[in-house]
């Protein structure tokens, strides 16, 4: 099994929102083809969250294993948690500060990334055993937040999420944040409703290289 040391080498997580599992697969496929090794199929919690699990099994049965590392975002409860453990997944994702869930996460030697926005959430989720804590939205609030963060927290692994393009990992990677979670910059619906995984995957290697670039930049 990827470990958690692995995915923070990789550094993508790859967020597939919306589609239907068929979609799903080969969009999972085609992200690998580009080199990326973790992947997060977000709960919709207006749908049935077995709906969800089932794409988790389905992308994990096919392409999880030491080289790769599939699991769910959007994760709100611990019945979520449960779920994508069953489900074969290795990781979650939260929005938000949820003790339970990250407990609950731990328990069951999954990865978690979880959310924060305040000082005191960051602190919160890492003592709670976060392995790293999800800014969001990162475009929003951009990298002057990012460095405010490192003044009193440089021990705390950030993720960048939300706004990230090819144009500003490097300014995120230099402000300090050591992975990323991506999503429709990467996984282009008009992409993948025209039948273009091939489009999807080379988008994907582009994204690859930037962050392993940007980050020999930031050292």
């Amino acid at each position: 099994m990827m470990n958690g040391l692995a995915v923070f080498d990789e550094r993508i997580v790859a967020i597939i929102r919306g589609l239907e599992l068929d979609e799903t697969l080969k969009t999972v496929a085609a992200l690998r083809d580009g080199g990326i090794r973790a992947v997060e199929v977000p709960f919709d919690q207006t749908k049935d969250p077995k709906t969800t699990a089932l794409k988790i099994e389905k992308a994990a049965g096919e392409f999880g294993g030491e080289d790769f590392l599939c699991g769910s975002g959007t994760v709100l409860n611990v019945e979520q948690v449960r779920l994508t453990h069953e489900a074969g997944g290795k990781l979650i994702v939260t929005p938000t500060s949820n003790r339970e869930v990250i407990l609950e996460a731990k328990r069951r030697g999954m990865f978690v990334m979880a959310g924060a926005m305040s000082a005191t959430e960051v602190v919160n989720v890492y003592e709670w055993g976060a392995d790293v804590v999800k800014i969001f939205p990162a475009g929003v609030l951009g990298t002057g937040y990012i460095k405010a963060l490192q003044g009193p927290f440089p021990h705390i692994p950030l993720a960048a999420v939300g706004g990230i393009t090819l144009d500003n990992i490097q300014d995120f990677c230099r402000a300090g944040v050591s992975m990323f979670g991506i999503g429709e910059s990467i996984v282009k619906k008009d992409m993948i409703r025209q039948g273009c995984y091939e489009a999807v995957a080379e988008l994907a290697g582009k994204y690859v290289e930037r962050v392993k670039s940007s980050w020999e930049c930031a050292r």
